[in-house]
């Protein structure tokens, strides 16, 4: 028996965690109007938009596995692939509701609807076409600090050691 592809694993977790998630947030009400104000501030910062290549990317990944596993059967695998990827496109409104839920339970409606306003400005328009290279630069810059600062630690504690041993 061939063990099961990674990428089917992968999701039937993403599935099982969707699940229980979803399953913790439907247990807090939260009013439609609350939801409809943070479906708004999510339209309106595009937050959705890098999950639109989760799908893409799974299907991408099942693929590759199982070509893997049969290569003989590529073509097959290709056309179920595409054919089931189709099939799971509309659940991709469970996720939109996820991230909707998660606005919603870390704002109140007016916070949010005071959002929605500000991200239609040309400053909220602004912040939202630049936050993600502003990141970007941001995770850059950490990183190099960390890796400049992680050798200068060790080349000082090594030099430090040294002087210590030195004196005894």
């Amino acid at each position: 028996m061939k063990a099961l592809p990674r990428a089917a694993v992968i999701g039937a977790v993403l599935t099982a965690t969707a699940f229980f998630i979803n399953t913790s947030i439907a247990q807090d009400e939260i009013s439609e109007s609350h939801i409809a104000a943070a479906k708004r501030v999510a339209e309106v910062t595009k937050v959705l938009e890098p999950f639109d290549d989760i799908l893409p990317i799974l299907a991408e990944q099942t693929r590759t596995a199982f070509i893997q596993a049969e290569p003989t059967r590529a073509e097959e695998i290709i056309e179920v692939t595409q054919e089931v990827a189709l099939q799971l496109a509309p659940s991709r409104a469970e996720l939109n509701a996820l991230v909707y839920q998660a606005w919603a339970k870390n704002f109140t409606e007016d916070e949010l609807n005071e959002l929605a306003v500000f991200y239609q400005t040309e400053l909220g328009q602004k912040l939202t076409s630049t936050l993600p290279a502003v990141t970007q630069l941001s995770v850059g810059a950490a990183r190099e600090w960390q890796d400049k600062t992680s050798t200068d630690m060790v080349t000082m504690v090594q030099q430090e050691l040294q002087k210590r041993n030195e004196a005894q």
